[in-house]
């Protein structure tokens, strides 16, 4: 059985290898055997993810899915490698993984290999195993902001005071004039209005995936 899996994004400044010391390392942008596409990997709540994070043709659709409400479902950014653990004592992380291409679910292990290496290997029924190796096509990805609950910032106790407006800044002016029977010196000119900032160049255009541990079908399952 061969595993033609359909998966992320290839890093406009280029790719170099990485230090040994990250060589277990399974997170970041891999692109499949067959080249059709890139499967995104992070660590989602304590678990491996992985999503399509680029399609060699865009456009695709889930329409080998057995669930009828999935059929037309976009392929990018579609779930591949479902909560995978760690596996005590080795650098090998074990869940499921989905196949597009058949619409069926698999066990699956992935395993680095050296650096730019990952080897992902599925069976079903616990035989029928086939799999196949992915090449690393963007640097490892940090824990992911979504594992940590979001800290509401604290209340103020009580509001601010509400600063004088113009009326009674004018009136307390002439309630002194009244006293000390000076002039109330005349209010100040507006300064005049400076030109606008010019805005910022427009970036580029933004990642479509992101951070796939937000992905609803993930983020719903992880947490």
């Amino acid at each position: 059985m061969r595993l033609a899996l359909y998966t992320g994004i290839i890093l406009a400044g280029g790719y170099t290898s990485l230090p040994p010391a990250l060589a277990a390392d399974p997170t970041g942008d891999w692109r499949v055997a067959d080249g059709v596409a890139n499967i995104r990997v992070a660590q989602c709540n304590g678990s491996m993810w992985g999503a399509v994070s680029w399609e060699k043709k865009p456009g695709g659709r889930d329409e080998n899915n057995p669930d009828v409400s999935k059929k037309n479902r976009p392929t990018l950014a579609m779930p591949t490698l479902i909560d995978m653990k760690k596996k005590p004592g080795a650098d090998q992380w074990e869940g499921q993984v989905y196949n597009a291409q058949d619409g069926q679910t698999y066990s699956a292990t992935i395993t680095p290999v050296g650096t730019d290496q990952l080897e992902i290997k599925g069976c079903v029924m616990g035989f029928l195993c086939g799999g196949e190796t992915w090449t690393r096509v963007g640097p490892p990805i940090p824990l992911s902001p979504a594992n940590a609950m979001a800290k509401g910032a604290p209340k103020p106790a009580g509001a601010a005071p509400k600063a004088a407006g113009a009326q009674g800044t004018q009136a307390a002016q002439q309630g002194a004039a009244g006293t000390t029977g000076a002039t109330p010196p005349a209010p100040a000119a507006p300064a005049p209005k400076t030109a606008a900032a010019p805005k910022p160049a427009q970036k580029g255009a933004a990642d479509p995936v992101g951070d796939i541990c937000l992905l609803p079908e993930i983020a719903g399952f992880a947490h």
